[in-house]
């Protein structure tokens, strides 16, 4: 899979994490692929909660690393 883009959000919270990770979303173009570090252990639940709620598919996840593809248009 191609990567557009790294981020390691190291230990950071859910609330902050989700807030940022919007935000490097919409830096992409659809259908890109971030690969995201994070490390919190309240990751494992609170990053697939996130993707179905705002329409990016998780296509991989191996904690800490998540692999998030950009929903379309």
């Amino acid at each position: 899979m191609k990567v557009a883009s790294e981020w390691n959000a190291g230990d950071m919270g859910c609330g902050e994490l989700v807030m940022l990770l919007a935000r490097k979303m919409q830096e992409l173009e659809a259908e890109e692929v971030l690969c995201l570090t994070a490390t919190d252990a309240g990751a494992k639940e609170d990053l697939p909660a996130w993707c179905g709620m705002t329409g990016n598919e998780l296509i991989q996840a191996a904690h800490p690393q998540y692999w998030i593809k950009r929903k379309k248009g």
